[in-house]
């Protein structure tokens, strides 16, 4: 049956992530996100294109459409369902997953959407901010990306790193439950640093070849 469920929590969670804030930002503001900047829907080419006020509203919206999905999961359904809190954990993931693809792929943009940073970030608060070791991984996370974006000025690393949360959590977290439980959830954690890498792969090419793009300069290709 949670497989049944799983399933479910996939396409509930892509038609979450689907909508895509920046793009809707964009055109009710006179923009069209993907023909200016990098061409990315995300948060930094928001911020690029329409300034402080669609950045923010575009972040704030990439947050939400994963915080709701991912904690209605934790507290209502696996809550009502009975469920042990490494599976919860793991449905969480699973919805929080969903919204990654939806908001990197969506349909009816022809799947060319973010890069999933900001609703990955999301999702890592929304399921696993119910432990000690959480909430010091979070913290530190957010050290390291300030620190790393503020020195290199190169959003695209720093966001790279903050990925790396998600297999780190559940190998220091949850490494003595059921082996096969373990496996799978270990497995859609690093599903989340792979499509990270996977979106980011033009960014990745540009850090090698010292020409990415930092934070506040003008001109083509860049991050999420």
């Amino acid at each position: 049956m949670e497989l049944v469920y799983s399933i479910i929590f996939l396409i509930i969670g892509y038609g979450f992530g689907s909508f895509s804030t920046g793009y809707v930002v964009g055109k009710m503001s006179g923009h069209n996100i993907q023909s200016e900047g990098s061409g990315n829907i995300g948060t930094t080419n928001a911020l690029r294109t329409m300034g402080a006020k669609g950045g923010a509203l575009t972040f704030a919206g990439d947050l939400l459409k994963a915080f709701i999905p991912t904690l209605l999961v934790r507290f209502v359904f696996c809550p009502n369902m009975g469920y042990s809190p490494e599976m919860t954990y793991l449905m969480t993931l699973v919805i929080g997953l969903g919204v990654v693809i939806g908001h990197n792929f969506p349909f009816y943009l022809h799947f060319k959407g973010g890069k999933g940073i900001a609703v990955s970030a999301a999702v890592i608060v929304a399921s696993s901010s119910n432990t000690s070791l959480g909430w010091i991984m979070i913290g530190v996370f957010l050290a390291v990306f300030i620190i790393v974006v503020g020195i290199t000025r190169y959003v695209s690393l720093g966001s790279l790193i903050v990925v790396w949360y998600f297999p780190l959590y559940v190998i220091l977290e949850y490494h003595g439950i059921e082996t096969s439980l373990f496996v799978i959830m270990l497995f859609i954690a690093l599903l989340f640093t792979a499509l990270a890498y996977f979106k980011h792969a033009g960014n990745i090419r540009r850090l090698m070849n010292h020409t990415e793009r930092k934070l506040g300069e003008k001109k083509e290709k860049e991050n999420e």
